[in-house]
């Protein structure tokens, strides 16, 4: 695990939710974030209790420089993500931190208005 890649960061907004670490900086109209997921962290045990929602409603875009990720969606569809690959998760989805070493996603947003900037589905369709 890279020290520099998981270290303090200056200049960010800096949250702890759900046993992940948040950092957020500003770029424009959008957001860019650094997320650490401890290892055995899962969105449905740790974040659905926070945000009360039964998957998780947010699009994800970026890129994975640390980790692997499980991401399984409502229709059963899942995905195995491992560092280095870009990521494109579409909303309605659970995912969890595969192994022993925390996953670290470097991801864009825009608040609200991920999904339509960024032209994805509203929600993930079986194809």
């Amino acid at each position: 695990m890279s020290e520099a890649l998981v270290g303090p960061m200056q200049d960010t907004e800096h949250r702890e939710v759900g046993g992940l670490q948040l950092d957020i900086g500003k770029a424009g109209g959008s957001r860019i974030k650094r997320i650490i997921y401890p290892p055995g962290f899962r969105w449905s045990t740790h974040m659905k209790p926070v945000v009360k929602t039964e998957l998780c409603m947010h699009a994800h875009a970026g890129f994975l420089a640390q980790g692997r990720i499980h991401v399984q969606y409502e229709d059963g569809d899942t995905v195995e993500l491992a560092a280095p690959h870009f990521v494109s998760i579409e909303p309605g989805h659970d995912a969890w931190v595969v192994g022993h070493e925390a996953a670290v996603l470097i991801e864009f947003d825009f608040e609200r208005d991920t999904v339509q900037k960024l032209g994805m589905p509203e929600t993930h369709h079986h194809g």
